[in-house]
């Protein structure tokens, strides 16, 4: 990557970091993706996949102005925003994500919606509800709440960038209630579930005793 691609992927990504913490939304800095990996500024790090760029990630996260503009005043770092303070966020598959904000209720649980470049659907949504013991062992399904955090259009990923599938500015940063969305979730992977096939009913025909 050039010296000016850099500082215009630079400027995108703190537009939008300060763009969060302009509406409350804590923001922190994560590691620069490099094209093949991630990278921090622990020189001894070994972790190439998407992480915060600070050791005291949870403590350091802001939605100062000012301190926010100085992370991206010199590094393209990626944005991260960690949950369980303004939002939480419902991570499904695409499929899910798909048919859940499409679906008859989706009036009523529209909120930010963004996609990563793998095509998970992340849905951001009310702080505070756990979630519902019927999604509890559905393993395509994540609660992103305290101590978690999600990368934040438009970082970049392998292959493409984080995208708003629906923009906060789209809903007004309006939030949908938690086990709104998550009976929606509940009710899409109900119908998807195949019952188990029934067969008719055979009463079984005794032969009839000879008489002695």
């Amino acid at each position: 990557m050039n010296v000016h691609v850099r500082s215009l992927d630079r400027l995108r990504l703190r537009h939008a970091a300060v763009s969060y913490a302009r509406h409350g939304w804590d923001v922190t800095p994560g590691a620069v993706f490099t094209g093949e990996r991630y990278r921090c500024d622990d020189p001894g790090c070994q972790t190439v996949a998407c992480h915060p760029a600070l050791d005291e990630w949870e403590e350091a996260a802001s939605h100062d102005l000012s301190v926010v503009a100085a992370w991206w005043r010199q590094t393209p770092y990626s944005v991260l925003l960690p949950t369980g303070r303004a939002f939480d966020v419902l991570e499904v598959p695409a499929h899910l994500g798909v048919l859940v904000t499409r679906g008859p209720a989706r009036q009523e649980i529209r909120g930010p919606v963004a996609v990563t470049a793998s095509g998970r659907w992340m849905l951001f949504v009310s702080p505070g509800q756990p979630l519902r013991p019927e999604l509890e062992e559905h393993l395509g399904v994540v609660l992103h709440g305290p101590g978690s955090w999600v990368p934040a259009p438009p970082t970049p990923q392998p292959g493409l960038r984080v995208r708003w599938e629906s923009s906060p500015a789209e809903v007004e940063w309006r939030l949908p209630q938690s086990y709104a969305v998550q009976r929606e979730i509940v009710d899409v992977i109900t119908a998807m579930t195949p019952t188990p096939l029934r067969l008719p009913y055979r009463r079984t025909v005794r032969p009839t005793p000879r008489a002695a």
